[in-house]
């Protein structure tokens, strides 16, 4: 494994040097954007449509097309995560009317999620403000201290299968339904997920029209769950690894938490367009108004940045074991190695 942290130090002024000089990224290319958003979209319209086309006339094998269509919608939904952001155009309107447009294709209410996500980049890595936009992460006292249900609940939520399989499906078709978690927090999340709801549903109409309902249902499905499987993975492998960092105030300090608590997901680079170079997640945690396109100039500009939390595919599969935060040695460990410290 090939990561690299420093040492917890109340002194963020490295990290401070490293927020300026990164937030000088900022602005995006409009034409850029633009592109970004034409040469995304158009493709997954075109193999959603060919799909359709296959099924309807008899080539069962088209079916293959929801693979690549599934990895154009993640794509899709790494650009909506920049318009939440301010990023994509930098303008909050055009910003925020792409993202809702794009939400009914992700079916994810954007300003519902734009609030949880922009917590969760508020208070990323603090041991106190767990819960909002987060993996569930226990510290190893936590899980110690749970009645044996609790224990298996968390080793429940903690399997691949759910987290990676029965979740994302949960998350995208029935949670993000309804503003859980903002129910009483205003307006603003019941109208973005109820509004939501209500253009996928006619889309849905209309597509069901157009194709048949079973044709439809073989065609979307897949091409949700795949992308959303993906989308928690990526989310996953961002936040949870080995030598991630966690801490509670006062020590808590943004810049060092951003930089440190996210990884660097060095991806081959086809995966890294498709998934719109989140993996490049320490930057972004860092200054997220930087639009993705740029990340790879900060890296260029700054290569000294490339191996802070910096994972590989193996790393990544491996980090999938680790799922208790051991205050004392600062590393993310498995349920064996607690039950071993705790012998």
């Amino acid at each position: 494994m090939t990561t690299t942290k420093q040492p917890l130090s109340l002194d963020v002024c490295s990290e401070l040097v490293w927020l300026k000089i990164i937030a000088s990224y900022r602005n995006p290319v409009r034409a850029r954007s633009f592109l970004e958003l034409a040469v995304t979209l158009i493709p997954f319209v075109l193999l959603w449509t060919a799909a359709a086309i296959a099924l309807q006339s008899g080539y069962w094998v088209g079916l293959v097309l929801v693979i690549p269509a599934a990895a154009f919608l993640l794509r899709l939904f790494m650009l909506q995560h920049d318009c939440g952001h301010g990023s994509l155009f930098a303008n909050r309107r055009l910003d925020d009317w792409t993202g809702r447009a794009l939400g009914v294709l992700t079916l994810t209410p954007y300003d519902y999620w734009r609030r949880a996500h922009n917590d969760h980049h508020a208070s990323a890595g603090n041991l106190d403000e767990r819960g909002v936009g987060d993996i569930t992460t226990l510290t190893v006292s936590e899980y110690r201290n749970l009645p044996l249900v609790g224990k298996l609940g968390y080793r429940l939520y903690r399997n691949p299968f759910v987290m990676f399989g029965i979740g994302p499906a949960f998350l995208f078709l029935i949670k993000q339904r309804l503003p859980f978690g903002m129910m009483r927090s205003g307006a603003l999340p019941w109208i973005s997920t109820m509004a939501t709801n209500l253009a996928v549903a006619l889309l849905a109409a209309v597509l069901i029209w157009s194709v048949g309902i079973i044709p439809f249902l073989l065609i979307h499905l897949p091409i949700v769950l795949i992308a959303g499987s993906a989308g928690v993975w990526l989310f996953y492998v961002q936040h949870q690894f080995e030598e991630t960092h966690w801490s509670r105030p006062p020590e808590w300090a943004f810049p060092y938490a951003a930089m440190h608590g996210a990884s660097h997901y060095d991806l081959p680079r086809p995966l890294r367009w498709i998934t719109g170079n989140i993996g490049m997640h320490h930057l972004h945690h860092l200054s997220s108004r930087v639009p993705f396109y740029r990340l790879p100039e900060v890296l260029r500009d700054h290569p000294e940045l490339a191996n802070i939390g910096r994972i590989g595919i193996r790393d990544s599969l491996a980090s999938v074991r680790l799922v208790l935060w051991n205050e004392k040695t600062q590393r993310l460990i498995s349920f064996s190695q607690a039950e071993k410290e705790a012998q």
